[in-house]
């Protein structure tokens, strides 16, 4: 079942949502060579807690901590550690809270310093993929069409799509139906309607398709050590044009300027 809401719910959603951007702003200022991804959790944790809400995803069946930090071939779900950040990596944060009951559920892949072209040109299509599903994010149009959208960008840069992870559905639970595939046909899939709200997120990979979980049980990883990528909107569907409760606005500001 899909769980539509109203106009003042969706307000709220882009309150949480929000303050996910402004944490991943946070994060982004201190994102350099010699930072420890433990370090930029315990800076987003603070930093959510004093703005007056939870963080989402610590606790959320047994993951550790408030981010999920994915260092170049992990493609999401990574746990924040020891690990030092170094020149040339790239690294996914996925972040979520919870704020007057409302969830808010974003990602974005930092470069880490200076990173070669190559995989720059796959955070940029990763990116462009994201942005081509939300397009079809409208109201009378099908999931699949998101799907299909992302998908099509993606490979038509020569990467691979990642098909055990989806994009899902949010509200006052962090995972919602319906399921958000980031492959697949139009035309088919549930129809949306306004009011339903979406995390559309590919993770995209430089390499095969394949993934791998780790013995930690969380960190899902690429099978042949290529690097992937991964960007997230929460998305409220709407007529004629989605409205993106998510902003990278904040991210954009700091990395313009280094």
């Amino acid at each position: 079942m899909l769980y539509l809401k109203t106009d003042e719910e969706v307000g709220l959603l882009k309150e949480s949502n929000m303050l996910v951007s402004r944490t991943l702003g946070e994060i982004a200022s201190i994102i350099k060579p010699g930072i420890t991804t433990l370090y930029l959790d315990s800076i987003a944790e603070s930093f959510i807690r004093d703005n007056g809400a939870t963080p989402a995803f610590k606790g959320y069946g047994g993951f550790p901590n408030t981010l999920c930090t994915s260092v170049n071939d992990e493609v999401v779900h990574g746990i924040p550690s020891g690990y030092i950040l170094k020149e040339g990596d790239i690294i996914s944060v996925d972040c979520g809270v919870i704020l007057k009951g409302w969830y808010g559920d974003s990602a974005f892949t930092f470069p880490v310093g200076e990173i070669s072209k190559e995989v720059r040109r796959l955070l940029d299509y990763t990116r462009a993929s994201l942005e081509e599903g939300v397009k079809e994010a409208i109201a009378g149009n099908r999931v699949g069409d998101i799907s299909s959208a992302v998908q099509t960008k993606a490979e038509g840069g020569g990467y691979t799509v990642v098909r055990e992870l989806v994009g899902h559905g949010l509200g006052r639970k962090l995972h919602e139906q319906p399921e958000v595939a980031n492959w697949g046909k139009k035309g088919t899939g549930p129809k949306m309607e306004k009011g339903l709200v979406i995390c559309i997120e590919p993770m995209i990979n430089a390499g095969k398709k394949e993934t791998i979980q780790m013995r930690d049980g969380w960190t899902i990883k690429t099978a042949d050590g290529k690097p992937s990528a991964h960007f997230e909107y929460a998305v409220a569907v709407d007529k004629g044009k989605a409205e993106v409760l998510t902003s990278f606005e904040f991210i954009e500001e700091v990395l313009n300027k280094m």
